[in-house]
């Protein structure tokens, strides 16, 4: 790879590796409120977010799909002090979907009022309201991100 220039590394990883799910495509579909996964052909593991390869087996055989965006809370933690650009507080968690796999995202709840109501989150089921997009910084080049947002189910 020295010496090559990027575009031609990247052509001839295009050529090599064949992403069924592609993380602007990921990206994308969060924005407007769906959330894709990867479904090993193989073992039938889902996958969440896009790898290329399924994380149970390794098996190339992936093929995109949408998940229900119906889950459970497993872990969480709330950002008292936040990074350049992020307004605190907020909460960060882990949901198990209903089709397997643990998903980072973000918690649309008020962290104040959750506080004060002393609001029991572990276990609580969750469902996909959108995309929560992350400002670009210093440190991303100034790229914006999105990672899922979910809600309290009712």
């Amino acid at each position: 790879m020295v010496g090559r220039e990027i575009e031609e590394v990247l052509n001839e990883m295009e050529k090599e590796y064949k992403y069924p799910l592609k993380y602007v495509e990921w990206f994308e579909a969060l924005k407007k409120g769906k959330l894709l996964g990867l479904k090993c052909e193989d073992c039938g593991r889902v996958t969440c977010p896009p790898f290329s390869v399924c994380q149970k087996c390794g098996s190339k055989k992936l093929k995109p799909i949408e998940l229900n965006g119906k889950g459970e809370i497993m872990t969480f933690t709330v950002i008292h002090t936040a990074p350049e650009g992020f307004n605190p507080p907020y909460i960060v968690c882990y949901v198990k979907m209903n089709e397997g796999p643990w998903i980072p995202g973000r918690l649309d709840l008020n962290v104040e009022a959750a506080e004060k109501e002393g609001v029991k989150l572990l276990g609580r089921k969750v469902e996909l309201k959108g995309g929560a997009i992350l400002p670009g910084d210093r440190h991303t080049g100034n790229v914006e991100r999105v990672v899922p947002l979910f809600k309290l189910a009712e």
